[in-house]
């Protein structure tokens, strides 16, 4: 039986004082997030905000011709279309689910009058927003001047950070959209990493073996997203790998 999900599960919502929760907690509603949910495409209004307990989800920049890249990834340490807090507002990217997990689901209406009615609220989505902001600018920098092994190694450190396991589910094909590759670039990739003891992978399942491996093999900006997560939101080093 699933243990039953527990708002401070999500480490934004674990930060607000308990008359700041009071605004909101009535109107957050637990939810399955299986993997390939599609929450928002661009343009589609946002219309819930989803603070995950669990699991990741995928921020993707779609281009005209159907091709896909990652530009930023949430879990347990933010929540997807936040903005909303603030007021109407249209999606800007894809929202997916990566990796199933639980979240908690609140109607972009209800956070809109929880915030303006707590500054402590207030404060979190300005923060958030920064957060989201940085690690964007940082995958672009990432994309741009860094291997394919290491930005791997990148996105893999950030899913394992929110999971309370060491299995990750995920597809070639997400794997590929993720690191904007080609689905045989990360089977090469995958398959060095697994020759040197750093992951077991098989179709649709990476294990990680050695995360100290990962961590040597990754690039600055797995920590650089961490440092400025911690220092604006000041949920502690974010997002942090949840103890077993």
């Amino acid at each position: 039986m699933a243990i039953p999900l527990h708002p401070v599960q999500n480490r934004l919502l674990a930060t607000l004082q308990q008359e700041d929760f009071a605004v909101i907690s009535a109107n957050l509603a637990p939810i399955d997030l299986e993997r390939g949910r599609l929450l928002y495409d661009p343009g589609d209004p946002i219309s819930n905000v989803y603070f995950p307990g669990e699991g990741v989800i995928s921020l993707l920049t779609l281009m005209d011709g159907g091709e896909a890249i990652e530009c930023a990834t949430i879990g347990r340490e933010g929540a997807v279309g936040l903005t909303a807090a603030v007021g109407p507002r249209e999606s800007l990217t894809r929202a997916i689910v990566q990796v199933p997990g639980r979240a908690w689901r609140i109607s972009a209406a209800h956070l809109h009058e929880a915030w303006k009615k707590s500054a402590k609220l207030q404060h979190l989505v300005d923060h958030h927003s920064q957060a989201l902001y940085a690690q964007a600018v940082q995958s672009a920098a990432c994309n741009a001047l860094h291997s394919v092994e290491a930005r791997f190694c990148r996105w893999l450190l950030g899913c394992h950070d929110r999971m309370d396991g060491d299995t990750v589910q995920l597809t070639q094909e997400f794997l590929a959209d993720m690191l904007g590759v080609q689905r045989t670039t990360v089977t090469a990739v995958a398959r060095g990493l697994q020759a040197n003891g750093t992951i077991r992978y098989r179709r649709g399942v990476v294990e990680v073996l050695d995360r100290a491996g990962l961590e040597s093999a990754t690039c600055e900006c797995y920590g650089a997203v961490r440092r400025t997560f911690s220092r604006l939101l000041r949920t502690g080093e974010a997002p942090v790998r949840a103890k077993a």
